[in-house]
């Protein structure tokens, strides 16, 4: 039976609603409720006209859902951040939190195909109600197309060699399983880095399939506007491709990093960083394996 405590084990739980500086009576923001660790720590800060939004685009995580008049959980995902907010009549927030990635729970469900632990479809949807699926990836991107995949969103140097073991398998029969998957890549795979880059395989397929780079663009930018001037952004992020939008976020007020200056040369992005990159405790990280890449950044609204 899932349950919240096992669907997901927050990371950096203390740190990453610390640097929200909650204000009792303020308007929050957790963009990934997933078996709501961290919205719950939320709620145990906020006083009774205070709110809390979560989202979740996942069905799984509904079953998670506090019973509390001071929360809403919207089925959404969190790139539509700023029409949801229009449709709650919220015009400005007082903090955002997002704990970004995969959740445990998406890894240890042997039914996803999220992991190469488990033989499953190859389905890595998020949201499982709509979209295509890592299979349909597999078997009707171009060779080129997928070799951009593996290139961008896995950092793969041997991204080519990887779309055309893909192009060739799938001329004998579709691409289903995570078996299947495994079966024409390890061989490309130095056996020193096999599981770093398997891992990097499946990581490049679940961005595509749920086109997260895209979705984190829009929720920051969506955020950068919501926040009122000493609202806090709060994200956790897992790789450097998240990572390094949210620092230029943070740093430069757009995802692309560019660097606006005034007339005297001052960057005059919309925030301020609060904190130096914070990351789990040698503790955390054995007790959460999947805390061991995060790292978390705080930024305030100016």
């Amino acid at each position: 039976m899932i349950t919240a405590e096992t669907y997901h084990v927050p990371v950096l739980l203390k740190e990453s609603v610390d640097g929200l500086d909650i204000q009792p009576d303020g308007i929050y923001v957790d963009v990934t409720f997933g078996g709501g660790g961290h919205t719950r720590e939320i709620l145990s800060r906020l006083g009774k006209r205070g709110h809390l939004y979560s989202f979740d685009q996942d069905a799984d995580a509904e079953k998670n859902i506090v019973d509390d008049e001071r929360f809403t959980f919207v089925r959404s995902n969190f790139r539509y951040l700023a029409n949801w907010m229009r449709y709650y009549g919220v015009d400005c927030i007082d903090g955002l939190l997002g704990d970004l990635g995969v959740s445990s729970h998406h890894f240890d469900d042997e039914t996803r195909g999220f992991s190469f632990r488990f033989d499953a479809p190859l389905d890595m949807r998020m949201n499982k109600r709509a979209g295509q699926t890592a299979a349909d990836v597999l078997n009707n991107y171009t060779e080129q197309q997928l070799a951009d995949v593996f290139y961008l969103y896995g950092e793969l140097k041997q991204a080519r060699r990887i779309a055309k073991a893909v192009a060739d398998y799938r001329k004998t029969k579709p691409i289903a399983t995570t078996a299947d998957l495994c079966e024409l890549v390890e061989p490309l795979m130095r056996s020193e880095r096999e599981k770093k880059d398997l891992a990097r395989v499946y990581q490049a397929l679940r961005i595509e399939v749920n086109h997260e780079m895209e979705a984190l663009r829009d929720m920051l930018k969506s955020a950068t506007e919501l926040l009122a001037t000493g609202g806090r952004l709060s994200v956790i992020t897992y790789h450097s491709l998240e990572d390094r939008i949210v620092k230029n976020v943070m740093k430069a007020g757009n995802a692309e990093g560019y660097i606006e200056q005034d007339f005297y040369g001052r960057i005059t992005s919309p925030f301020r960083m609060v904190n130096k990159i914070i990351t789990p405790t040698s503790e955390e990280q054995l007790e959460n394996p999947r805390s061991r890449s995060a790292k978390l950044r705080i930024a305030e609204k100016m």
